[in-house]
């Protein structure tokens, strides 16, 4: 399969994609995984732009280079073109993602500091329509959580 961009080979068949598409559908947290992070990203953005109709409050992508806390999360998802902003008056953010339907798609998750995990954790606990999708070396280690090694 050809890069939608024309940049060279797509890191995954076609049918593998598909796969993952009925995964993040289905599952709560998918993680692709890999030594190169190009590969990686490449993936959850494509498959985050191709599901992103599937979603009534859409896709969400934050690309982390560097170590990521909760605020460092939540300013981000403020900046993201499209997304829903917090309303005013809002002081907890994970109580206003509770009520969205969105995948958040995290580029680079070996960045996430434990605590900003643990934010995640309990989120997802508590937010039906939410599903994430990682990019990053090594499984995010949720329950539950399903990995995709390229």
């Amino acid at each position: 399969m050809r890069d939608s961009r024309g940049a060279g080979t797509f890191p995954v068949a076609s049918a593998e994609l598909s796969r993952l598409f009925t995964a993040v559908r289905r599952g709560k947290v998918l993680t692709v995984t890999g030594r190169s992070r190009e590969p990686r990203s490449q993936v959850v953005r494509e498959i985050g732009q191709r599901l992103s109709s599937n979603f009534y409050d859409g896709v969400a992508v934050v690309s982390m280079d560097r170590r990521f806390g909760v605020r460092d999360l939540t300013a981000e998802l403020g900046c993201v073109p499209g997304m829903p902003f917090l309303p005013c008056g809002t002081t907890n953010a994970a109580s206003w993602l509770a009520e969205r339907d969105m995948l958040l798609v995290l580029d680079g998750c070996e960045h996430l500091a434990s605590e900003t995990l643990e934010w995640l954790r309990e989120l997802l606990a508590v937010a039906p329509g939410l599903r994430v999708l990682a990019a990053g070396s090594d499984p995010l280690a949720f329950a539950p959580e399903q990995v995709h090694r390229l």
